[in-house]
């Protein structure tokens, strides 16, 4: 199924953003190339949630999409507050300040456990 390889891929995606978060907050990454890494994968984060989104309202999976609409929306949400003038989601001038790197850790926590959940109820639908 299409829907696995999707779950699959943004698992991996999450995987390595929380692994470059880590590297950032140990210091073995400079602020700008963390923040070049992580930007990149926002919109097609965005993109592929709220395409799967779209197609499991289109093929009737009520409670599939009622269960990933949340999520699109907090992507989308999330990239249209970006402050005018910051890089990106992900700005290397304001990362360390006001605890966001922390913050953006427990986001991407929260999504690996939901892709996983997610995962799950795709394998035994």
């Amino acid at each position: 199924k299409p829907v696995f390889g999707f779950v699959f891929s943004s698992h991996l995606c999450l995987s390595s953003l929380i692994i470059t978060l880590s590297d950032l907050e140990c210091d073995y990454i400079n602020a700008r190339a963390c923040c070049s890494k992580l930007n990149k994968w926002v919109i097609p984060e965005m993109i592929g949630q709220c395409l799967s989104t779209m197609l499991m309202l289109v093929s009737m999976h009520w409670f599939i999409f009622l269960l990933n609409f949340p999520v699109a929306v907090w992507n989308i949400y999330r990239y249209v507050k970006v402050p005018m003038g910051n890089m990106g989601v992900f700005d290397p001038t304001e990362i360390h300040n006001r605890g966001q790197l922390k913050s953006h850790m427990k986001e991407s926590m929260i999504k690996l456990g939901y892709h996983l959940l997610c995962f799950f109820i795709y394998l035994y639908r």
